[in-house]
């Protein structure tokens, strides 16, 4: 029994193991997934043309770009990387405070990182052209431009062409052609962020101070640190919860417990900056390190290393509302 049970164990581990490794890629391609399940929700359901000459244009920018921008938003919020930057930012001058230049390095690239969500929903919506069509039919020039040669009842029947039930031939291949532009678009966008992302990868491998294997050895180690890290801080914090509230019903005067020291937190819970001179695998290593006085004093500047930013992406728990 043992032995049958065994097999289908060992596909499974191999398969946990996959998502592991690949769940940043994996959590990409969901929140693509996704938004665009959600744009194609909302263009047939919730989205209806006002077909007004007024309108038309304002409410399609409207479903354009504010769900895009409520992503965005929402991406940038939901980084952990961002609340290490933002904590405690108003609050002067604290140990491992990055300097301002590093926070405006930080912030651009959480920034880049939190428009996935919304280049693919303005993809995604311009591929079905449903917003465009709409969109376009209310500018005043492109109106005039797509019914040049045609009769002139066009430029008055064009924005109100997506409530018409009977729609004219000479109309609908206007907004066929509307479509296309908008699908062009569409297609033109997907290939500038597929670019962009292999320049920016590529760029960012290239330029990377340490090799590949060692940067393999880094992710382990981070994985490692905060399944050490979470265990002990849970027992920490249980052994000292325990002890107040023994205290508090026993009426009795409470032990000296140990706990690391504001600053000791505060220089953990930075945001990380990398210095070839002194390589630490995370801000606790570089804590531990300089606590016991085996730092170089001479190192170098420390630098905001693109290939480093998983490092601010460890928490205590990923599941957490921080």
């Amino acid at each position: 029994m043992a032995t049958l049970l065994e097999r289908p164990m060992a596909k499974f581990q191999v398969v946990l193991d996959l998502l592991t490794k690949n769940r940043t890629a994996l959590g990409y391609g969901l929140v693509s997934l996704l938004t665009a399940g959600g744009e194609r929700i909302f263009s047939t359901v919730v989205f209806q043309c006002p077909c007004s000459a007024t309108l038309n244009l304002l409410y399609g920018l409207v479903f354009l770009l504010v769900p895009a921008m409520v992503l965005f938003i929402l991406a940038f919020v939901l980084r952990a990387r961002t609340w290490r930057l933002f904590t405690g930012c108003l609050s002067g001058s604290q140990p491992g405070t990055p300097t301002r230049w590093q926070g405006c390095m930080v912030y651009m690239e959480i920034s880049a990182a939190a428009l996935v969500a919304p280049l693919t929903w303005v993809a995604v919506a311009l591929l079905g052209g449903t917003f465009y069509q709409c969109g376009a039919s209310g500018i005043g020039w492109m109106v005039r431009y797509m019914c040049r040669g045609r009769e002139d009842s066009c430029t008055t029947l064009l924005p109100k062409m997506p409530c018409l039930q009977n729609k004219e031939p000479g109309l609908m291949e206007v907004l066929q052609e509307l479509r296309a532009h908008s699908q062009v678009g569409g297609w033109f966008l997907i290939a500038v962020i597929v670019i962009g992302l292999l320049i920016c990868t590529s760029v960012s491998r290239c330029r990377s101070p340490v090799s590949f294997q060692q940067l393999k050895f880094w992710k382990i180690y981070l994985q490692e640190e905060k399944k050490i890290f979470t265990k002990e801080a849970t027992e920490q914090a249980n052994q000292l919860a325990m002890e107040n509230v023994k205290c508090f019903f026993g009426n009795e005067k409470s032990t000296q417990h140990k706990i690391p020291n504001p600053e000791a937190w505060q220089k953990i819970s930075s945001v990380y900056t990398f210095n070839k001179d002194a390589q630490y695998y995370s801000l606790l290593h570089k804590y531990i390190n300089e606590n016991n006085g085996s730092h170089d004093t001479k190192r170098g500047k420390d630098e905001v290393v693109t290939t480093f930013s998983f490092v601010d992406a460890q928490t205590l728990d990923d599941n957490d509302n921080l």
